[in-house]
């Protein structure tokens, strides 16, 4: 009988996960990845297994949830490892606040600290902690670890964190925590042997894709990200604006007369890229459009990536690498010239067909500054914090 871990991602519509087999030695081995998506409207399961052999299937209209969804899983997963034991269930969670420095054991009383944050979350934290919370119902004896995307930027200098408003304020919890953390903590655990020679260097990493952010990382650790108190900051994003004077949105409410539940749509759902295009949220579909409003879209994403990377470089006081990675940063070869392009003024000189091939060094030999592609793993990193934590690894 073989033992396994569960790594799930839990979204409105989407339920990612992978299932690794215990390590007999450093490494998880991965059995499985896949998600079901189209929640609530057309749901379909997909999956490969280790050796790249791909399911597909389509799950019926009764998947109207992210519960029916794990039901469908759980049925898949006995489908092709019955007998086999659940060791350990790890969790993406969003929003770990100011309590949680790393991954924690799941406990009544994390999951009620975690439901505080709901509002600092809307879009990801109720359906990460619905995810934990039908686990527990189904496998009411496995234990479950929550893997915080916050985690990795907690021990930033507290100028980097300072949210400039009255201390009580502050001291109620209102501080900057950064997003996009676990995918950060894999591309800085995979630099020594990827990149060793910026692994100890001042480099900043583009996590790009539907939510996108950058972070400034010194010895492999988070300096400063352009995700603050929520992840609503810095980049414009596939549905959000990223930053954004705070008079817009009091003129939302006192100006426009929306009610709260209407801005909150206005910057989690209907910003970025498709509030500017006005046709899509993603990339793939604007980049090479001859449309005004959708070149508008690539250019202001390619622009505001451009001004965040020279504010980062100043907080390092220079920067020796800029490393893309996700969704956008690791297929968009188009996006990545752009943003290079536009930061040339930092000594990066592309190498195009190096780029066009996706590295992993995109960049010039003789180039001041390196540009990286390295794909992240969050999953594997979630599965490396459940092992720790529940004794699992060797």
């Amino acid at each position: 009988m073989d033992d396994y871990a569960l790594v799930l991602n839990a979204g409105s519509s989407s339920l990612k996960f992978c299932v690794y087999r215990r390590p007999s030695g450093a490494a998880w081995g991965l059995e499985a990845r896949g998600q079901i998506e189209g929640i609530g409207t057309a749901p379909r399961l997909t999956a490969k297994n280790a050796a790249g052999e791909k399911s597909e299937e389509a799950l019926g209209e009764d998947v109207r949830d992210g519960r029916a969804a794990l039901d469908r899983l759980a049925a898949w997963l006995r489908g092709r490892y019955g007998g086999s034991r659940v060791l350990g269930v790890g969790h993406r969670v969003v929003h770990g606040g100011p309590s949680f420095s790393g991954p924690a054991v799941v406990t009544p009383e994390v999951m009620e600290e975690l439901r505080r944050l709901v509002p600092l979350a809307p879009l990801h934290q109720p359906y990460n902690l619905g995810a934990i919370e039908a686990v527990t119902e189904r496998l009411p004896g496995v234990p479950q670890v929550a893997c915080f995307d916050t985690s990795f930027h907690r021990g930033q200098p507290a100028v980097a964190e300072l949210v400039p408003l009255p201390r009580e304020i502050r001291d109620a919890g209102v501080q900057r925590y950064g997003f996009h953390g676990l995918s950060y903590e894999y591309i800085a655990s995979v630099l020594p042997e990827a990149a060793p020679e910026i692994a100890k260097k001042r480099v900043i990493v583009a996590h790009l894709g539907s939510g996108a952010s950058l972070c400034a990382m010194k010895d492999g650790r988070s300096v400063d990200s352009s995700l603050g108190f929520t992840a609503l900051d810095g980049l414009c994003m596939g549905t959000r604006p990223g930053a954004l004077d705070p008079g817009v949105v009091l003129h939302l409410f006192q100006g426009l007369g929306l009610s709260p539940k209407d801005v909150e749509a206005i910057l989690y759902k209907k910003s970025g890229l498709l509030g500017v295009s006005g046709i899509s949220n993603d990339m793939r579909d604007l980049v090479d459009k001859d449309d005004p409003q959708a070149r508008l879209a690539v250019d202001y994403f390619v622009y505001r990536a451009a001004k965040e990377i020279g504010a980062l470089a100043a907080v390092l006081r220079g920067v020796d690498a800029l490393v893309f990675t996700a969704g956008i940063g690791e297929n968009s070869a188009e996006i990545r010239r752009r943003i290079c392009e536009a930061s040339a003024w930092l000594g990066i000189e592309l190498y195009d067909a190096a780029n066009a091939a996706r590295g992993p060094r995109i960049s010039r030999v003789n180039s001041k500054v390196s540009a990286w592609v390295i794909p992240t793993n969050e999953e594997l990193m979630i599965a490396r914090h459940t092992g720790r934590l529940l004794g699992l690894s060797a």
